[in-house]
């Protein structure tokens, strides 16, 4: 459509956004200006890549290559949430398990219930918006967990000196890291529609789509979002604090 059409001048002038970014970075000293850059890069590349993929997956509507699809989305949100566990012994498999649980358990209820078909088209942006959200939750609950084990570590001590197990010592710390998690995807949820204008039920009504329906769908969203990111979180804190232990069960702390 024409007036979806994006000129050059138009994305170089908003590239001069990112230069506020980089400007307020250097003149801050924050360090973010190669990160912001890169992520620029990246973002042009990965967008110009996968929309011609995506082009091709949705005219094919193949079972194997909507899987495949969701898999590497899946295991790009658990590589980009386990980069930001702080802890030296973290492991990757802990993220694939969580964020790979999470999303399939609301896809399958989704696509059982009828309320999305196992089409390209349906599955491939739900899983998206899925995995994306648990990647932040999984991310927060990791710093969260890191953070409280330094803070608490002489409780932590006190308690498996007592004759605690660890997982009974460590309870107080997953409680709080499964708390932060999920916080933002909650608070979401509470302003949303009103400091959060939603972006698919606003297309689906500027599209001519009876407002009911995008109000439904856009509720079942805010439902399956809730779901996936505690599963996700919950999950990936109930194996991730097991890495702060050695075998002998002794806390270690990078």
């Amino acid at each position: 459509m024409k007036s979806l059409a994006v000129s050059n001048w138009s994305l170089l002038l908003a590239f001069a956004l990112v230069l506020v970014s980089i400007a307020i970075s250097a003149k801050e000293k924050l360090g973010l200006t190669k990160d912001i850059l890169i992520s620029v890069v990246r973002a042009i590349i990965q967008l110009i890549i996968v929309g011609y993929i995506l082009k091709f997956i949705l005219h094919a509507n193949n079972l194997i290559l909507t899987i495949v699809s969701t898999t590497v989305i899946i295991f790009n949100a658990s590589w980009n949430a386990n980069q930001r566990d702080p802890n030296s012994k973290r492991k990757i498999w802990n993220s694939v398990i969580a964020i790979l649980v999470g999303t399939y358990i609301t896809l399958g209820i989704l696509v059982l219930s009828g309320t999305i078909k196992p089409t390209p088209m349906q599955v491939i942006p739900i899983t998206g918006m899925i995995a994306g959200n648990e990647m932040v939750a999984v991310g927060l609950c990791y710093k969260a967990l890191n953070d409280s084990f330094h803070d608490l570590q002489q409780q932590i001590l006190e308690r498996l000196a007592l004759g605690s197990d660890i997982k009974t010592a460590c309870f107080p710390i997953l409680r709080r890291s499964i708390k932060t998690a999920m916080q933002p995807t909650i608070d979401s949820a509470k302003t949303v529609g009103l400091v959060n204008l939603p972006g698919m039920m606003s297309g689906l009504i500027f599209a001519g789509v009876n407002p009911i329906y995008a109000i439904k769908y856009q509720i079942m969203i805010t439902f399956m979002l809730l779901s996936a990111t505690s599963l996700g979180a919950v999950i990936a804190g109930y194996l991730a604090y097991r890495n702060y232990f050695n075998e002998r069960k002794q806390l270690e702390l990078g």
